[in-house]
Order: C-alpha cells, then sequence, then structure tokens
C-alpha cells in the first residue's frame, strides 16, 4: 500500500474523477495529486489488498465479491493491475 501517486495514477483519477463525485475535482495533475494527498488516497497492488483496505478501514464487506468490491466508486481501476482507493 502506497500514498506515491505517479502519472498513471493521477491520469486515473483525472480520468475518471465523476464516478465518485459529481462534479470534478482537479483539473490538472498538481490539482489530483493535492487532492488525493488531502484525503490520503492510497494505491494498492492487487484486488485482495483492496479487500484487505476495507476489512482494515472497518467496513463491512461480507458477502461481497472481489468483482462487487472492484465496483465500488471509491475504487479506480489504474489499468496496470494497481487500484486507487479515494475515501469521498
Amino acid at each position: 500500500m502506497t500514498d506515491e501517486y505517479d502519472e498513471a495514477v493521477l491520469q486515473c483519477f483525472l480520468d475518471n474523477q465523476r464516478q465518485l463525485f459529481s462534479e470534478n475535482i482537479a483539473e490538472s495533475a498538481e490539482e489530483a495529486e493535492a487532492f488525493l494527498e488531502d484525503c490520503m488516497a492510497v494505491v494498492v497492488d492487487s484486488p485482495a489488498e483492496v479487500l484487505r483496505y476495507f476489512e482494515e478501514e472497518g467496513i463491512d464487506t461480507e458477502g461481497a465479491g472481489e468483482e462487487e468490491i472492484l465496483e465500488q466508486a471509491e475504487v479506480f481501476d489504474v489499468g496496470d493491475g494497481r487500484y486507487l482507493i479515494v475515501e469521498g
């Protein structure tokens, strides 16, 4: 789990931020990085780590399958096997 946001993570958030918010939060990579740092978003390396993150945060995942967890609005698929988790 990391809170470092590389170009792929920032672009993923910029392209998909409306899955979580009704309007754009950031217009540039710099704004996206500042926002993600402020809300302590994390980047994880696998679906299993997404599940572990939710469990550690006390979010009830019982009965939810991996696919259902990955479809949560807070979970952004970076596209390279990593996932960005943003708590809105």
